[in-house]
Protein backbone atom coordinates (compact mmCIF):
# COMPACT_ATOMS: atom_id res chain seq x y z
CA UNK A 1 0.00 0.00 0.00
CA UNK A 2 1.61 2.98 -0.63
CA UNK A 3 1.79 6.14 1.41
CA UNK A 4 -1.63 8.08 -0.51
CA UNK A 5 -3.84 5.22 -0.10
CA UNK A 6 -3.16 5.04 3.51
CA UNK A 7 -3.45 8.36 3.79
CA UNK A 8 -6.97 8.31 2.23
CA UNK A 9 -8.09 5.06 4.02
CA UNK A 10 -7.00 7.10 7.21
CA UNK A 11 -9.42 10.04 6.00
CA UNK A 12 -12.57 7.78 5.14
CA UNK A 13 -12.13 5.63 8.53
CA UNK A 14 -11.71 8.81 10.56
CA UNK A 15 -15.74 9.74 9.43
CA UNK A 16 -17.41 10.80 11.92
CA UNK A 17 -19.17 13.45 14.10
CA UNK A 18 -16.98 15.88 16.38
CA UNK A 19 -17.30 16.51 20.20
CA UNK A 20 -18.74 19.75 19.02
CA UNK A 21 -21.00 18.72 16.39
CA UNK A 22 -22.73 16.69 19.15
CA UNK A 23 -22.63 19.38 21.91
CA UNK A 24 -24.51 21.81 19.65
CA UNK A 25 -26.69 19.22 18.45
CA UNK A 26 -27.50 18.24 21.70
CA UNK A 27 -28.21 22.20 22.61
CA UNK A 28 -30.28 22.80 19.39
CA UNK A 29 -32.99 19.50 20.35
CA UNK A 30 -33.02 20.62 23.74
CA UNK A 31 -33.76 24.74 22.99
CA UNK A 32 -36.30 23.73 19.90
CA UNK A 33 -37.77 20.46 23.13
CA UNK A 34 -38.26 23.28 25.76
CA UNK A 35 -39.75 25.64 22.80
CA UNK A 36 -42.77 22.35 22.40
CA UNK A 37 -42.78 21.71 25.89
CA UNK A 38 -43.47 25.58 27.10
CA UNK A 39 -46.31 25.42 24.54
CA UNK A 40 -47.62 22.30 26.14
CA UNK A 41 -47.81 23.79 29.57
CA UNK A 42 -49.07 27.30 28.02
CA UNK A 43 -51.88 25.29 26.46
CA UNK A 44 -52.39 23.13 29.75
CA UNK A 45 -52.66 26.19 32.04
CA UNK A 46 -55.18 27.91 30.31
CA UNK A 47 -57.05 24.84 29.39
CA UNK A 48 -59.19 25.71 32.51
CA UNK A 49 -60.04 29.06 31.09
CA UNK A 50 -62.66 28.42 28.83
CA UNK A 51 -64.51 26.11 31.65
CA UNK A 52 -64.57 29.21 33.94
CA UNK A 53 -65.61 31.52 31.49
CA UNK A 54 -68.50 29.00 30.35
CA UNK A 55 -69.54 28.64 34.02
CA UNK A 56 -69.82 32.29 34.32
CA UNK A 57 -71.64 32.68 31.20
CA UNK A 58 -74.53 30.00 32.50
CA UNK A 59 -74.12 32.06 36.04
CA UNK A 60 -74.95 35.75 34.37
CA UNK A 61 -77.59 34.16 31.88
CA UNK A 62 -79.62 32.34 34.67
CA UNK A 63 -79.41 35.54 36.79
CA UNK A 64 -80.24 37.91 34.29
CA UNK A 65 -83.48 35.33 33.24
CA UNK A 66 -84.58 35.15 36.56
CA UNK A 67 -84.41 38.94 36.84
CA UNK A 68 -86.47 39.14 33.71
CA UNK A 69 -89.22 37.42 34.52
CA UNK A 70 -90.29 39.55 37.47
CA UNK A 71 -92.96 42.00 36.89
CA UNK A 72 -92.27 45.59 36.05
CA UNK A 73 -95.16 48.02 37.15
CA UNK A 74 -95.27 51.35 38.19
CA UNK A 75 -96.57 50.44 42.23
CA UNK A 76 -95.08 47.53 44.51
CA UNK A 77 -96.87 44.61 43.47
CA UNK A 78 -98.35 44.02 47.12
CA UNK A 79 -100.30 47.40 46.00
CA UNK A 80 -104.03 47.03 44.91
CA UNK A 81 -103.60 49.07 41.94
CA UNK A 82 -100.19 47.31 40.58
CA UNK A 83 -101.91 45.50 37.67
CA UNK A 84 -103.80 48.74 36.62
CA UNK A 85 -101.72 52.04 37.31
CA UNK A 86 -101.34 54.02 34.33
CA UNK A 87 -98.24 55.93 36.23
CA UNK A 88 -96.00 56.03 38.75
CA UNK A 89 -97.80 58.27 41.59
CA UNK A 90 -100.53 57.71 44.47
CA UNK A 91 -104.02 58.56 43.23
CA UNK A 92 -106.70 57.90 40.77
CA UNK A 93 -105.40 55.96 37.78
CA UNK A 94 -102.08 55.49 39.83
CA UNK A 95 -100.91 53.48 43.33
CA UNK A 96 -102.45 52.98 45.83
CA UNK A 97 -100.19 53.60 48.60
CA UNK A 98 -96.66 52.35 47.44
CA UNK A 99 -94.74 53.28 44.12
CA UNK A 100 -92.36 51.12 43.00
CA UNK A 101 -88.74 52.64 43.94
CA UNK A 102 -85.69 51.79 42.41
CA UNK A 103 -84.03 48.90 44.64
CA UNK A 104 -85.51 46.84 47.63
CA UNK A 105 -88.35 47.53 49.63
CA UNK A 106 -87.97 47.54 53.54
CA UNK A 107 -87.49 43.72 54.09
CA UNK A 108 -87.22 42.26 50.70
CA UNK A 109 -84.49 40.09 49.70
CA UNK A 110 -84.14 37.17 46.44
CA UNK A 111 -84.05 34.16 48.59
CA UNK A 112 -86.89 32.21 49.75
CA UNK A 113 -88.51 34.33 52.65
CA UNK A 114 -91.87 36.01 53.61
CA UNK A 115 -91.03 39.34 51.20
CA UNK A 116 -88.99 37.42 48.04
CA UNK A 117 -88.19 40.18 45.39
CA UNK A 118 -91.42 41.18 43.34
CA UNK A 119 -89.68 43.69 41.11
CA UNK A 120 -87.05 43.76 38.55
CA UNK A 121 -85.41 47.02 39.69
CA UNK A 122 -85.28 45.22 43.08
CA UNK A 123 -82.32 43.35 41.88
CA UNK A 124 -80.72 46.88 41.50
CA UNK A 125 -77.24 46.74 43.04
CA UNK A 126 -77.84 42.92 44.27
CA UNK A 127 -74.62 41.30 44.73
CA UNK A 128 -73.06 37.31 45.52
CA UNK A 129 -69.77 37.18 46.80
CA UNK A 130 -67.82 34.33 48.36
CA UNK A 131 -69.93 32.02 46.38
CA UNK A 132 -73.43 31.75 44.23
CA UNK A 133 -76.70 30.77 45.90
CA UNK A 134 -79.86 29.92 44.35
CA UNK A 135 -83.24 31.63 45.40
CA UNK A 136 -83.64 28.92 48.56
CA UNK A 137 -80.57 30.95 50.45
CA UNK A 138 -77.30 29.77 51.51
CA UNK A 139 -75.03 27.49 51.60
CA UNK A 140 -73.43 28.47 48.12
CA UNK A 141 -74.30 26.16 45.64
CA UNK A 142 -70.81 23.24 45.49
CA UNK A 143 -68.60 24.16 43.22
CA UNK A 144 -69.28 27.96 42.96
CA UNK A 145 -67.94 29.04 45.81
CA UNK A 146 -64.90 31.04 43.82
CA UNK A 147 -67.53 32.87 41.78
CA UNK A 148 -69.39 36.23 42.45
CA UNK A 149 -72.00 38.42 41.22
CA UNK A 150 -73.40 41.60 40.84
CA UNK A 151 -76.29 43.12 39.06
CA UNK A 152 -76.92 47.00 38.52
CA UNK A 153 -80.15 48.43 37.01
CA UNK A 154 -80.66 51.57 35.15
CA UNK A 155 -83.35 53.23 33.70
CA UNK A 156 -83.09 52.83 29.61
CA UNK A 157 -84.57 55.05 26.76
CA UNK A 158 -84.18 53.70 23.16
CA UNK A 159 -86.54 53.24 20.22
CA UNK A 160 -89.17 55.89 21.18
CA UNK A 161 -89.31 53.86 24.35
CA UNK A 162 -88.46 56.38 27.08
CA UNK A 163 -86.27 55.41 30.14
CA UNK A 164 -89.29 55.27 32.81
CA UNK A 165 -90.55 52.31 30.50
CA UNK A 166 -87.48 49.67 30.23
CA UNK A 167 -84.67 49.14 32.43
CA UNK A 168 -81.46 48.08 31.68
CA UNK A 169 -80.00 44.75 33.40
CA UNK A 170 -76.67 44.55 33.70
CA UNK A 171 -75.14 40.86 35.02
CA UNK A 172 -71.17 40.78 36.06
CA UNK A 173 -69.73 37.79 37.42
CA UNK A 174 -66.37 37.30 38.10
CA UNK A 175 -64.83 33.42 38.44
CA UNK A 176 -61.56 32.13 39.65
CA UNK A 177 -58.51 33.83 37.83
CA UNK A 178 -60.38 37.11 37.84
CA UNK A 179 -62.20 35.95 34.87
CA UNK A 180 -65.01 38.78 33.77
CA UNK A 181 -68.02 37.86 32.29
CA UNK A 182 -70.78 41.03 32.00
CA UNK A 183 -74.22 40.49 30.04
CA UNK A 184 -76.56 42.97 29.46
CA UNK A 185 -80.62 42.83 28.95
CA UNK A 186 -83.34 45.24 28.47
CA UNK A 187 -87.43 44.48 30.44
CA UNK A 188 -89.26 46.98 29.26
CA UNK A 189 -92.91 47.71 31.04
CA UNK A 190 -96.08 46.26 28.61
CA UNK A 191 -99.56 45.89 28.86
CA UNK A 192 -99.78 48.57 30.31
CA UNK A 193 -97.45 47.76 33.34
CA UNK A 194 -96.23 44.19 33.67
Amino acid sequence: MSSTERGLRSRTQSRGVTLIEVIMFIVIVGVAAGGILMVFANTTRASADPLIRKQALAIAESLLEEIRLQPFTFCDPDDANAATATGAFVGAGGCTATVEAMGPEGGETRYAALTPYDNVNDYNSFAMAGGILDITGPPAIPGLGAYSAAVAITPFAFGGIVAAEALQITVTVTGPGNIVVTLDGIRTRHAPNL
